[in-house]
């Protein structure tokens, strides 16, 4: 994996790449943009290119950027000047609600689109489970389901970027927490998603809950929902093996 900067309509962007082959674009969830597990089970096929979204890590909140529709509107930009096509288009949590906010806008260069326990549209019977209210150590119990990662993660607080966690959540805090990670608007419009889509999710997610899965697959025409029982919301961590090799079938299948 290597690290570099572009700049994207005089938006400075961080961004994790490795491996070779046809593109994904890796949209992360609020907790930030990592190297996860995840990716470089998928960088031993495909080139992975994980942007951090505006805003997180040592960036400030840009004045243009006031929702998630912004920031699909700008990973648009992103794709045109990275000069990607047929591109294989992956979103967890907030990163999978922005996936869906630039799919429902524009697939024109997009091959596939895969969404991992994406936030954006709320379930009636279940709500999102309040990121904003939580400390780092509740958020990383609920985000596994195997709490051996969540000991993991909470051992290594001491030792962490506070400063850009805090920075992090506050970016997240701006376009996720009123309405709580929802765009009520979004349902209404994911029946213009027309491209192959996977939906991926854990049963036990108590963050983004497993429920959400529902409306997803109602409304996007062929959507497809790979669940996962005994797993959380961070799959790209709890379980990259299952979640990689089922991506890796999707991304095969439509080309």
């Amino acid at each position: 994996m290597q690290e570099s900067t572009i700049a994207v309509r005089g938006q400075e962007l961080r961004l994790m790449e490795g491996g070779d082959g046809p593109p994904i674009l890796f949209l992360h969830g609020a907790g930030g943009l990592n190297w996860y597990p995840l990716l470089e089970k998928l960088s031993q096929a495909w080139r992975v290119i994980a942007p951090e979204h505006p805003g997180w890590g040592r960036s400030s909140i840009p004045t243009w950027l006031a929702t998630v529709g912004d920031l699909a509107f700008f990973y648009l930009d992103v794709i045109d000047a990275i000069g990607l096509e047929r591109v294989h288009l992956v979103g967890h949590s907030m990163g999978g609600w922005t996936a869906a906010e630039i799919a429902i806008r524009n697939t024109g260069r997009l091959q596939s689109l895969t969404l991992m326990a994406p936030a954006g549209v709320a379930s009636e019977e279940v709500p999102f489970g309040d990121i904003f209210a939580w400390s780092a150590e509740d958020h990383a119990r609920r985000a596994f389901h195997d709490q051996r990662f969540a000991e993991e993660r909470i051992r290594a607080l001491p030792t962490a970027d506070h400063a850009m966690m805090r920075q992090n959540r506050a970016a997240a805090a701006h376009l996720g927490a009123n309405p709580l990670l929802t765009n009520p608007q979004l349902r209404h419009w994911l029946h213009r998603i027309v491209l192959p889509t996977l939906v991926v999710w854990g049963v036990e997610d108590q963050i983004c809950p497993f429920a959400c899965h529902r409306a997803y697959l109602a409304e996007i025409g062929g959507a497809e929902l790979f669940a996962l029982p005994d797993s959380g919301h961070a799959l790209h961590t709890e379980r990259p093996s299952e979640v990689g090799a089922r991506l890796a079938a999707f991304f095969r299948g439509v080309g």
